[in-house]
């Protein structure tokens, strides 16, 4: 068999740049053992902080995870490298729904293949929650446990926690308000910023990782989190014996779906390797292995067959079809709105 010099080069080493709590337990073990190929893996838990690698660039990365409409941004500067489909044969068995969703963020599916998908809600610990809000009864619209004065100042001596990035908090705040949740006009996420100043006195925490933990032990009674940890810290809890009910709530008016995306930079120095992985990760049972870990649904139609039931009948992780219409689909916004985000978001955080 001819190599290209590429392919000729290229050592048995591949360089991941992951989200925390992202992968299941033997993942990376069973690429390793049949391919030769040694993993590097290391963890972000914001968009901003991957951007701004990819940005900077020779990040030394061969796969990357940014969400849908990040990875828009980064095929438009030219930061993620054309895929070769001759090497993803397992691309065969994604969802076309799926595949057509993201389309839009991606023309022709060229640059970005589906890790694993949800959505930004709020979880709740059900006896916490229920005993801070005392005669106050649960709202209808979940939303306003975290953005209405009235619920978030009781819920304030239970612990509040709030995910540490613009691109999180400022979406599903607009959207609270009626407004596009990726709105380009800079009034919208003003007005969001004063809706948060309001409630800011009552978030004890701002994380993007660490309040899987907090929730499943107890320290946190409500999360502004994504539905998948909200899940693993239900299950963490459940391990435990602890007594813990977690639950993640669907909102009855909306919220805000991302689908987070494999694709490999511009500059990889493994980029067959990468590929290697891509087309391992859509094996059914690979992709499926996933989803039972992390309580994230995958877009590999092939898969839901080995997911565990418990897992692909609940309505948190694989959204009907009624909660999907009600879900909004991610956008990307141009770097003068990030920056207000920025700024808004900064604010928000210090208080100032």
């Amino acid at each position: 068999m001819a190599f290209t010099p590429a392919q000729a080069q290229e050592e048995k080493v591949l360089n991941i740049y992951n989200w925390s709590d992202y992968i299941a337990d033997d993942t990376i073990k069973n690429f390793e053992k049949e391919t030769g190929i040694k993993v590097r893996y290391d963890l972000f838990d914001t968009n901003e902080i991957l951007h701004a690698k990819l940005v900077a660039g020779k990040t030394g990365y061969d796969i990357v995870v940014p969400s849908a409409n990040w990875a828009n941004l980064q095929i438009q500067g030219g930061l993620l490298m054309k895929l070769d489909k001759t090497k993803l044969p397992n691309i065969a068995n994604l969802d076309p729904a799926i595949q057509a969703a993201l389309s839009k963020l991606d023309p022709n599916n060229d640059h970005v293949i589906d890790w694993l998908w949800g959505f930004t809600t709020v979880g709740i610990n059900v006896a916490k929650v229920k005993a801070a809000l005392g005669d106050l009864p649960m709202p209808a619209n979940s939303w306003d446990l975290v953005f209405d004065p009235k619920y978030i100042s009781r819920l304030k001596s239970c612990g509040v926690s709030f995910l540490d990035a613009p691109s999180e908090i400022l979406p599903p705040a607009m959207q609270y308000l009626g407004k596009n949740p990726f709105s380009k006009t800079a009034a919208d996420y003003q007005e969001a910023g004063r809706l948060l100043q309001k409630i800011r006195p009552y978030v004890s925490l701002f994380s993007s990782s660490g309040y899987i933990n907090d929730m499943a032990n107890g320290s946190v009674c409500v999360a502004l989190g994504w539905s998948g940890d909200i899940n693993i810290a239900r299950q963490r809890a459940i391990d435990a014996k602890n007594g813990i009910e977690i639950q993640a709530l669907i909102p009855s008016t909306s919220a805000t779906m991302f689908f987070d995306v494999m694709a490999i930079p511009a500059d990889a120095p493994h980029p067959n390797n990468a590929h290697l992985w891509m087309n391992y990760i859509m094996r059914p049972e690979v992709h499926a292995g996933l989803t039972n870990k992390v309580f994230y649904a995958n877009p590999n139609a092939a898969a839901t067959k080995f997911v565990k039931k418990e897992i692909s009948e609940n309505k948190t992780v694989y959204l009907s079809d009624a909660d999907k219409k009600k879900m909004t689909s991610p956008e990307a916004v141009n770097s003068d709105i990030r920056r207000l985000m920025t700024r808004i978001y900064t604010q928000f955080k210090t208080g100032m």
